[in-house]
C-alpha cells in the first residue's frame, strides 16, 4: 500500500506537468446570472438543465458567452432570455468567478460574471436557445434552489442574492 505522501504517477510525472503548461491558454468571459420572480409572495429563479461535458443532465443558473461589444450587463440579460425566455432587469452584480479547465488541445480561464435581475417578462422556454444548450427550464423557489444546482459556486452565488433580497447584504 502506498504511503499517504505517494503522488499517483499522472500527479507526479514531470513530462504530464510539463505537457499541460504547454498547451495554449484561451480567455473566455462569460455573463448570466439569477433572473427572480416574486409569485403570490414567494420569490423564483429560473434555471436551466443542459449537458456537462460527460454528458451527464445538471442544473444551473443560464449564462453564456459576451458577444462582439457587449458588457457582461448585456450579455447576461441577452443570454437568460436565450436561455430561459424571460427578459430581465438587472439590479446588481453578485459575483465574479473565474476557473480553468483543459481540453485537448488548450487550457481554458473562464471568467462568468453573475447578476441578479429582476424578470420583467416572458415565458418559460428554451427554443430561443440558439445553440441549443438548454434542454429544460424550470421556476424553483429561490430558497430551494441550492439543492437543485449543480456548482458550489452557483449554490454560494445563491446565497449571495438571499441575503440582498432579504436584506443582510
Amino acid at each position: 500500500m502506498p504511503s499517504p505522501r505517494t503522488r499517483t504517477p499522472r500527479a507526479g510525472n514531470p513530462a504530464h506537468r510539463a505537457s499541460a503548461r504547454a498547451l495554449p491558454i484561451v480567455n473566455e468571459t462569460s455573463a448570466g446570472g439569477l433572473v427572480v420572480d416574486v409569485q403570490n409572495g414567494q420569490a423564483f429563479t429560473a434555471v436551466i438543465a443542459r449537458r456537462n461535458r460527460g454528458g451527464r443532465l445538471e442544473w444551473c443558473l443560464p449564462k453564456g458567452h459576451l458577444e462582439g461589444a457587449e458588457t457582461p450587463e448585456q450579455a447576461a440579460v441577452r443570454e437568460i432570455m436565450e436561455e430561459t425566455g424571460i427578459t430581465g432587469r438587472v439590479l446588481r452584480h453578485l459575483a465574479t468567478i473565474d476557473y480553468w479547465f483543459a481540453g485537448h488541445e488548450h487550457r481554458v480561464h473562464k471568467v462568468v460574471h453573475h447578476f441578479l435581475l429582476e424578470a420583467v417578462s416572458g415565458t418559460l422556454t428554451t427554443e430561443n436557445d440558439p445553440d441549443h444548450e438548454a434542454e429544460d427550464v424550470e421556476w424553483v423557489a429561490l430558497d430551494d434552489v441550492s439543492h437543485r444546482l449543480a456548482y458550489p459556486n452557483e449554490r454560494r452565488i445563491v446565497a449571495a442574492a438571499w441575503d440582498i433580497l432579504v436584506g443582510d447584504g
